[in-house]
């Protein structure tokens, strides 16, 4: 198998790159993990990546937050010079649209009654709109993921660590990518990723 570089902003967008290898499991397996807070240190180290790309293979995944669309961050952050080996994916527009696009699993989450969104791309503020549908969870699922009266954090202490559960356990990339077409994609390029490493 192939170790394969995989940067995320956080713990909760580590873990679904985790998956999303995962689903390539007879070629890649997750090595070096570059993950800190936010988006400045994959971006501000592409040039290192650009390079660990010509030894092995890398996969970025970020968040687009408030850019307009996907391809400005792609042309701004891999300008002309783009490795074969070197896989940059955005979720639009917050990794939590790719958790709410599976919504079995978020209903294992959150409950059977709770109205998940048809297009979780198409939403201005994926997080916000989890958090809103978790303070009608049950009181478990609410007291880890919404932030206590006061607080000066947009989540629980729980946050990461439950949705992280519900990757490894239950959520299915498949069926997410039917409601996602960042996810869609992402899929789409490390599968021909895989491809290339394994000669198919």
């Amino acid at each position: 198998m192939v170790s394969v570089a995989l940067g995320t902003e956080d713990e909760l967008s580590e873990a679904v790159g985790v998956r999303l290898l995962a689903e390539h499991a007879g070629v890649f397996q997750p090595g070096l993990l570059l993950r800190r807070s936010g988006f400045g240190y994959l971006k501000g180290g592409m040039g290192k990546w650009k390079q660990l790309a010509t030894r092995q293979p890398v996969l970025i995944i970020t968040d687009l937050d408030r850019l307009a669309c996907p391809v400005t961050l792609l042309n701004d952050w891999l300008d002309v010079e783009r490795p074969a080996n070197l896989v940059l994916r955005v979720a639009v527009r917050e990794v939590e649209s790719w958790l709410l696009a599976d919504h079995a699993a978020m209903r294992t989450l959150l409950g059977d009654k709770a109205r998940l969104p048809p297009a979780p791309d198409a939403l201005p503020d994926p997080k916000q709109h989890l958090l809103a549908l978790a303070r009608k969870a049950p009181k478990a699922v609410r007291l880890d993921l919404v932030k206590e009266a006061g607080s000066v954090a947009r989540q629980g202490l729980g946050y990461n660590a439950r949705l992280v559960d519900v990757v490894k356990n239950h959520w299915n990339p498949i069926c997410a990518a039917e409601r996602s077409e960042s996810l869609w994609r992402a899929r789409r390029h490390i599968a021909e990723l895989a491809q290339r490493v394994a000669g198919v």
